[in-house]
C-alpha cells in the first residue's frame, strides 16, 4: 500500500445509464483513516458513486484511484483494499450463513478460513443461525451477514450504502462501535447515509450531491452538518430533511 497516496482518489467521473445522467463530474479525495459521509435526495448519485468506486459498476469517464492504483488498468491489485456493504447483500440466499462466509473466503484467498468465519459470525451474533439457508433470514439478518461478508477479508477500505438499514438497536449500535474502531485503526470509510443521527460520531468530512455532482464539502459534528444539510435541502426546491 502506499500511503503517499489517497485511500481513494475519484477525478472527473462521469456515469450514464441510457438517457440518466447518474453522475456529471464527480471529483473527490478521501484520505487514509477519512470517515466521509455521502448525503443526497434519492436520485443524487451517492450509490453510483460507491458503486463505481466498487467496481460493480464501469464509469464512462473519468479516472478512480485505490491507494494510488488506477482502478480500470488494475482492479486485480485493488480488490483486497476494498470492502463494500450495498443494497444487495451480495449473498447467496440458497447457502446457509456459513457457507456463505466460507465461499468468499476462498475468493479472497484467506488463510485460517473456519476460525474466520467463526469469528464473523460472532460479530455478527449469527453464530446460532450458522446453518440456516439465508432466504429463511430477516432483513436485519441478512444485512449483519452482509457487513460480515464485507469485512472477511481485513480491507483496509469500507464502502457503505445506508448500512443501518434493516438493523434493529443492538445491531445499529454493534455496527456504530465497530465502525468508530475501524476508523481509529487507521482505515478508511466511505458511507451513504440518510440518517445523521446514526453511528456519525467519528464522521470527519461530509459531502453533499445533487443530480451527479458534488456541490459541498464541509467538516465539523454532525449536529452542525444537519442544520447545514436542511438548508441545503430547502434551498433546492423546499424539501425540509
Amino acid at each position: 500500500m502506499n500511503i503517499t497516496h489517497p485511500a481513494v482518489r475519484v477525478e472527473g467521473v462521469h456515469k450514464w445509464f441510457g438517457a440518466t445522467t447518474a453522475l456529471q463530474g464527480a471529483s473527490l479525495s478521501v484520505a487514509r483513516s477519512d470517515f466521509m459521509v455521502l448525503l443526497g435526495r434519492n436520485g443524487a448519485g451517492k450509490s453510483t458513486l460507491l458503486r463505481v468506486i466498487a467496481r460493480v459498476v464501469r464509469p464512462n469517464s473519468g479516472t478512480i484511484e485505490i491507494n494510488g492504483i488506477d482502478l480500470r488498468r488494475h482492479p486485480e491489485r485493488v480488490r483486497s483494499d476494498l470492502g463494500f456493504v450495498a443494497h444487495s447483500t451480495y449473498l447467496y440466499r440458497k447457502l446457509t450463513a456459513r457457507e456463505n462466509l466460507r465461499f468468499f473466503a476462498r475468493i479472497y484467498q484467506l488463510d485460517s478460513i473456519e476460525s474466520r468465519v467463526s469469528r464473523a459470525l460472532e460479530w455478527a451474533g449469527l453464530e446460532e443461525h450458522a446453518h440456516r439457508q439465508v432466504d429463511g433470514f430477516s432483513r436485519g439478518m441478512q444485512q449483519r451477514l452482509a457487513i460480515a461478508r464485507a469485512t472477511l477479508h481485513d480491507p483496509q477500505i469500507l464502502l457503505l450504502d445506508e448500512p443501518f438499514s434493516g438493523l434493529d438497536l443492538e445491531a445499529s449500535e454493534l455496527l456504530a462501535g465497530w465502525m468508530r474502531e475501524f476508523v481509529a485503526g487507521g482505515k478508511t470509510i466511505l458511507m451513504a447515509t440518510h440518517d445523521l443521527q446514526q453511528g456519525l460520531e467519528s464522521v470527519t468530512r461530509w459531502v453533499f450531491l445533487e443530480k451527479g455532482r458534488i456541490v459541498r464539502e464541509l467538516s465539523g459534528d454532525y449536529h452542525t452538518v444537519r442544520s447545514e444539510y436542511r438548508d441545503f435541502l430547502k434551498e433546492r426546491r423546499g424539501e425540509l430533511f
